[in-house]
């Protein structure tokens, strides 16, 4: 007899939920991972007794109370409120698209004013494409336009966009960006949710208590001996790069990729928020992150007389680097197919999470894919 239920290849978030709840359901699980720490890309370092989020930032968001109240039963979350500002060329532009926006952009003051210079600059936009005999957005840039016109496109969307991707926007396909959110009231909330927040104390928490009294190994790769783990255990469950598991023999998917550069700093407050996204095309990095406004506040703040920044580049992926964004191209969805047909015809594993699955995924959905299976 095999002497785990499941082997969980991958501490992240899905694996660790799989793991928490095949334990409510009486299983025996062992979860592994071939980094030196649990957590995935949500794992925090602390640095200057701040939270640092080692793999870029994660904010909790969620309409789902079910998710909410599942999640604050392991750890407390906070009232953290997600609200980025752009900056571009020096001047700062609240985000998403609202009247803040508007009014820095324009000068306008009513949503009156806002949308009929948003009506205008559409206009010329889709006058200019039909001009040109463009019946329909061939790529991201037109698709832009069409959606939120010039001002806010080459100031808020292009430079920023392109960095991301490391293409030009009229080289990205146009459902890159089928709609941009644009409110015509005063609010700063970059998410829809009614729930947000960071947990108390930092992720790390939220993941020792999903995987508390589950037996766990760390600096171990399943693919180096995966006929060992497939015999203690009656169900592998794999949350690694699904082309990795088949040893690409399709070829390789394509991703995104994100490199990280941290700066300690002898001041209590840097920029005044968690969030700056640099939409100039001529700054190398998409954002900078200063960590301690994800869970310090008011006065809190000075409290702690350091602080902690991360500047974000983003760059093409090659091997040895993490994977991050899924290239959804047309390309990448075909090759994916493939290796998700194999994976279909397995019955002793389960292929879950944003790398298994080859989509991005925010960290509800994750969850809450979990909670499907054990329904």
């Amino acid at each position: 007899m095999s002497k785990y239920d499941y082997l969980i290849v991958g501490g992240g978030l899905y694996g660790s939920t799989f793991a928490y709840k095949a334990r409510q359901n009486g299983k025996k699980c062992l979860v592994i991972d071939r980094r030196t720490h649990l957590g995935g890309n949500i794992y925090c370092e602390k640095v200057e007794d701040i939270n640092v989020h080692k793999y870029g930032a994660h904010i909790f968001h969620t309409s789902d109370k079910k998710i909410w109240d599942f999640v604050n039963s392991i750890v407390e979350f906070n009232r953290y409120t997600n609200s980025p500002v752009a900056n571009y060329k020096g001047r700062l532009y609240n985000l998403p698209f609202n009247m803040n926006t508007f009014y820095q952009m324009w000068g306008v003051t009513t949503p009156e004013l806002a949308l009929s210079k948003i009506e205008e600059q559409k206009f010329e936009a889709v006058t200019w494409m039909k001009n040109k005999g463009i019946a329909v957005p061939r790529n991201l840039e037109e698709q832009a336009l069409a959606l939120i016109g010039r001002d806010m496109y080459e100031t808020l969307v292009k430079g920023y966009t392109e960095k991301q991707w490391g293409r030009k926007c009229t080289e990205l396909p146009a459902f890159i960006i089928r709609r941009i959110p644009v409110r015509f009231t005063f609010d700063n909330n970059y998410f829809n949710d009614p729930y947000q927040g960071i947990p108390k104390g930092g992720y790390n928490k939220l993941i020792d208590g999903l995987l508390f009294d589950i037996e766990t190994k760390v600096n171990t790769d399943f693919l180096i001996n995966r006929d060992y783990f497939k015999s203690i255990a009656e169900t592998i469950v794999y949350t690694g790069p699904i082309d990795e598991y088949y040893d690409y023999c399709f070829g390789k998917l394509e991703y995104r990729t994100v490199s990280f550069e941290n700066e300690v700093l002898e001041c209590s407050n840097y920029q005044g928020n968690a969030v700056i996204n640099y939409t100039e095309r001529e700054v190398p990095y998409t954002r900078v992150i200063e960590h301690k406004h994800f869970e310090m506040f008011g006065s809190d703040i000075d409290k702690c007389p350091k602080t902690v920044i991360t500047r974000e580049y983003s760059t093409e992926w090659k091997e040895g680097l993490e994977p991050y964004y899924p290239l959804n191209d047309e390309r990448n969805t075909l090759l994916y197919k493939k290796y998700k047909e194999l994976a279909e015809n397995e019955n002793d594993i389960i292929f879950g999470g944003r790398l298994a699955e080859y989509k991005y995924y925010d960290m509800a959905p994750i969850i809450k894919a979990v909670f499907n299976y054990w329904k």
